[in-house]
């Protein structure tokens, strides 16, 4: 498997993810893994609102009624 070597970190940032490792039952290797990955495999909140933005753009001026209206009147038949 592929490795990388990460040079010059800072003793508090080094005694930082200790601590969390720690508290999350983790080697140092094993935080720093599980932190890239989140990191990497998380969406940014920009990216949702980005999505959130062309989602309701492509709606135009359409009104999404109130559902609850389709069930009264599923109800009533």
């Amino acid at each position: 498997m592929p490795q990388i070597l990460i040079r010059d970190l800072d003793e508090d940032l080094i005694a930082a993810l200790k601590r969390r490792a720690k508290a999350n039952h983790r080697s140092l290797q094993g935080e720093v893994k599980a932190l890239l990955q989140e990191k990497v495999r998380s969406r940014s909140v920009d990216a949702i609102r980005e999505e959130l933005r062309r989602f309701r753009a492509g709606l135009g001026k359409k009104r999404i009624g109130d559902s609850g209206d389709l069930i009264r009147a599923d109800r009533s038949r």
